[in-house]
């Protein structure tokens, strides 16, 4: 099996080299030419053009679009199904508006295309750690494709089985489902980012209250000088809210106690958005993540320590390196 790769960013290229390192070729190509020509030293089949990656691969044809979701993605799907023959699979991998996938496969169908879409967590850890996977697509294209997934995926690892799945999909135990029709990957994964935006709130605003626990708005007698560093490390270890976004906060506090190097400027990347617009749409109360959201808007004015912590976990997960509006 070989897949051509449509950007090779910081996902785009480790999703590659994961590939490789599973025995799945893969033929490649950036507008910028030298992560392709690095990837090259490491067995991928770099292209000059999207006409020359789709002539590099044999039928039926899978191209991996790995790009900002948006403009870039659209118009990148739309050369490709000039350039694809019947039976050829496009798969969108970034973080598309769902319901953008539902009409792009209903174009593509009208010409015998099919079209994936993969919500994939895992950042810039994804090539050691492997991918969270999350699928939408026609079932007989997604089975095709499970070596694929299976390559990218973190596997069972140390994490125990969960008591009472039996019948229930056993890929979900591999780190990979095929979550429904198009438009389901990319609808779970939505919600996944709504939900981690929620989650690294919650650690933001409690580091928060323990950083101010020794306040001068509180009796001298009530002040406690608490060590941030030592608090996420000890909470890593056995305790209930132990996780990786936990891991990274301890990261961060361990190097920047003060966390100087970030500005509480936050962005957000849309799913958050799209999180609470879906919530909307279905009368669905969802006040932690709504929360969440605006909190980020409103770091961009006003910024404070809860909201540097917010940029570290992102710097950590995803590379994101943010810096204040001019």
């Amino acid at each position: 099996m070989r897949i051509g790769m449509i950007g090779l960013g910081r996902m785009g290229g480790n999703i590659v080299r994961r590939l490789m390192r599973a025995g799945i070729g893969c033929a490649v190509y950036d507008r910028d030419p030298a992560p392709g020509q690095d990837l090259a030293k490491d067995g991928a089949v770099p292209a000059g053009d999207l006409r020359a990656l789709v002539a590099s691969l044999d039928a039926p044809r899978t191209l991996w679009v790995m790009l900002p979701a948006g403009a870039i993605t659209e118009a990148t799907v739309t050369e490709l199904a000039t350039l694809l023959s019947p039976g050829d699979t496009i798969i969108d991998g970034g973080n598309t508006f769902w319901k953008d996938d539902i009409r792009r496969a209903r174009e593509l169908k009208a010409k015998d295309l099919h079209y994936v879409d993969v919500g994939t967590s895992g950042g810039v850890w994804g090539l050691e750690r492997g991918y969270c996977l999350m699928i939408g697509g026609e079932t007989e294209i997604v089975q095709r494709l499970d070596p694929v997934w299976k390559a990218l995926a973190p596997g069972r690892g140390t994490i125990p089985e969960t008591a009472g799945r039996d019948g229930h999909d056993h890929r979900a135990e591999f780190g990979y489902i095929h979550a429904g029709r198009v438009g389901a990957g990319h609808f779970v994964k939505m919600v996944h980012n709504g939900i981690e935006y929620g989650m690294m709130q919650a650690f933001a605003e409690g580091f928060d209250i323990m950083r101010h626990a020794n306040s001068e708005v509180l009796p001298e007698d009530e002040r406690l000088d608490l060590d941030l560093p030592d608090i996420a490390e000890v909470w890593r270890r056995g305790s209930v809210v132990s996780s990786w976004l936990l891991d990274l906060t301890a990261a961060a506090l361990a190097t920047d106690p003060a966390l100087e190097g970030f500005s509480g400027h936050v962005e957000d990347s849309g799913e958050g958005r799209w999180t609470i617009q879906a919530a909307v749409a279905e009368a669905v109360p969802a006040h932690v993540l709504t929360a969440a959201l605006y909190t980020r808007f409103r770091s961009r004015e006003t910024e404070s320590f809860a909201e540097k912590m917010l940029s570290a976990m992102r710097k950590g997960f995803g590379g994101h390196v943010e810096k204040p509006a001019k």
